[in-house]
């Protein structure tokens, strides 16, 4: 019995023991083992909790000085740590970055800012009046407004913009219909309409202008826009409807800081320019000095349209063959071959995948990096067709003649348009017009050469493209043009160089030179040296006949002292006299003639 009873009390004691630790631990809980209860954190935990707060917020961090006081014996005195320094990090926006940046998109003077701008609203007009079918009719207009102010408005005949595309065109950049597609377009990345349209908010702090209207029986749509660089997203300031006599277009009216100059570089050169690429447009140019001049289009035909089409096996590469077996919705791989790429046969297709050890049923998913490798080298080994060229729109070498006889009044005219040749999977085509004897320029002169790709204009950055460098590398002493060693030739010559791709590579986002690609360089050089061929044939023709032209001005000088010989041995009559220097004259017309 005792031995029960001291057990029942054990018991009892441990159970209050069990209810005065639960009451205990309702009352005061046990405390956890955290990091920052560790030595190595001490001190850090008020801090950590500041910074996931902050980024909780997304609280933009401006830049601060330096606290006197790091995290305890982290850091030394006026250096960072790895919490301090998260507290700055966060995404940096497109339009944020290219704000800061702004030169890498052209405007990195003045001079070159106002060109920049008028150069990206004319392409992106031109473009779209092509891609609608409607002979463009562009005005460009630019007036001085203030001290190195002015303000560009370009208006065109095109199609118009849809009310709720109009503000991501104009305040988003990388914003377009034109990157994802292969087929020759003067814009490319989405970027230059709305980086003029951020240049001038940045210079002036003004909203630009943009009117558009797609039909005679809609209204015109009104916009004053601006950019919000923290979110790359537009900012809309105005938004109504008006009325506006053009049928269909868009008028866009925007006050930058830049300067107006004349000279090889500005933008009276450029429009002549672009009125010699695009013979088949009308412009219209109001500079801020002197008269307004119209260029007239020299045909009255659209040019070919381009259609878009698909990569070719050639220049694909393994990140983006492995994205597009990814987003493909063929079931099989040889489905995937075929749909997805250009000139890639059903037997074809078999043939690359039987190479590549891939069976032919193969879902394009299960497609791991190995086979995909595997798949490229096949298409290197594979005879595959070059890409279909009905993606280029040439100008062609009877419009380049004539462009070039308007703008030049050359003696010789040459043209010639190189067969459509192919980099890394990318159609393109070369295309050259040569004119020599140019009125205003003389012997010493060096040669003026113009640059263009998708029948846009290149003016800056002359030195760095591969036009530039292919022209350098011709021998034109050959052609009996002077050229001193490493620069461009001498002559009264005017020289235009056409690029048409499906998708130029330009060497910067301003659009400016064209990469050294060696199969672009060797194009180039054909062609210039069928030019070449034809002026040396101008030159030495011409230079036999002035050699002609001399000796018969010293034979027909000798004539009439012949016929006074004759008639003083034969003792000719005054008329006989003349028969025979008519006669002799005749001889050396007729000569001349073989």
């Amino acid at each position: 019995m005792a031995a029960a009873s001291r057990t029942r009390k054990t018991k009892g004691k441990k159970k209050s023991a069990k209810a005065a630790q639960r009451n205990h631990t309702k009352t005061k809980p046990k405390s956890k083992r955290t990091k920052s209860a560790l030595p190595l954190f001490d001190g850090i935990e008020d801090a950590g909790k500041k910074a996931k707060k902050e980024a909780n917020a997304v609280v933009a961090v401006a830049e601060e000085p330096i606290p006197e006081q790091a995290p305890q014996g982290k850091a030394k005195k006026g250096y960072q740590t790895a919490q301090t320094i998260a507290l700055r990090q966060r995404e940096i926006s497109i339009s944020e970055f290219f704000a800061k940046n702004r030169h890498l998109l052209g405007f990195d003077s003045l001079a070159k800012a106002l060109l920049t701008a008028v150069k990206e609203a004319v392409d992106n007009s031109l473009d779209a009046c092509e891609e609608a079918g409607i002979m463009p009719d562009i005005l460009v207009e630019i007036k001085e407004v203030g001290e190195n102010r002015y303000r560009l408005i370009v208006e065109d005949s095109g199609p118009g913009i849809v009310k709720a595309q109009v503000p991501k065109i104009f305040g988003k950049l990388l914003y377009g219909s034109k990157f994802h597609i292969l087929k020759q377009a003067r814009g490319q990345q989405g970027i230059g309409i709305s980086a003029a349209v951020m240049y001038s908010q940045l210079t002036t702090g003004k909203p630009v202008k943009v009117l558009s209207r797609t039909g005679s029986r809609q209204k015109a749509h009104l916009y004053e826009l601006q950019i919000d660089t923290k979110r790359n997203a537009p900012v809309i300031i105005r938004d109504e409807t008006v009325d506006w006599e053009r049928p269909h277009g868009v008028h866009i009216e925007m006050e930058i800081l830049a300067a107006y100059k004349k000279g090889r570089r500005s933008v009276d050169a450029y429009m002549h320019q672009v009125a010699m690429a695009n013979p088949h447009a009308r412009f219209v140019y109001r500079p801020p000095k002197g008269h307004e001049v119209t260029y007239e289009p020299l045909d009255d035909t659209l040019p070919p349209e381009a259609k878009a089409i698909k990569p070719h096996p050639y220049g694909v590469e393994l990140g983006v063959l492995l994205d597009m077996l990814k987003m493909t919705k063929a079931r099989n791989v040889k489905g995937f071959l075929e749909t997805e790429f250009s000139r890639m046969s059903a037997r074809l297709a078999t043939e690359v995948l039987s190479d590549a050890n891939i069976r032919v049923k193969t879902s394009p998913r299960r497609i791991n990096r190995d086979q995909c490798e595997a798949l490229i080298n096949a298409f290197g080994r594979a005879r595959i067709m070059k890409p279909p060229t009905n993606c280029l729109s040439a100008i062609g070498e009877e419009l380049l003649l004539r462009s070039l006889e308007r703008e030049t009044g050359a003696e010789f005219l040459t043209a010639i348009s190189r067969p459509p040749a192919v980099y890394r999977g990318n159609p393109f085509q070369i295309e050259v017009g040569l004119a020599y004897g140019v009125v205003g320029m003389t012997a010493d002169d060096t040669m003026q050469l113009n640059r263009f790709a998708n029948r846009a204009p290149l003016i800056y950055q002359q030195s760095a493209c591969a036009i530039t460098q292919s022209v350098i590398g011709t021998a034109w002493k050959s052609y009996r043009i002077s050229q001193s060693r490493g620069a461009l030739p001498s002559g009264p010559l005017v020289l235009m160089v056409h690029i048409a791709s499906a998708w130029v590579p330009f060497t910067s986002e301003s659009k400016e030179a064209i990469a050294h690609y060696t199969e672009i360089i060797k194009e180039i050089k054909l062609a210039l040296q069928e030019c070449g061929r034809r002026l040396a044939r101008f030159i030495r023709k011409g230079i036999r006949a002035q050699e002609e032209e001399k000796k018969r001005s010293y034979i027909e000088s000798y004539i009439p002292h012949i016929g006074i010989a004759l008639q003083e041995i034969l003792s000719f009559s005054e008329n006989e006299e003349t028969r025979v220097v008519n006669k002799l004259k005749q001889t050396l017309e007729r000569s001349k003639k073989n």
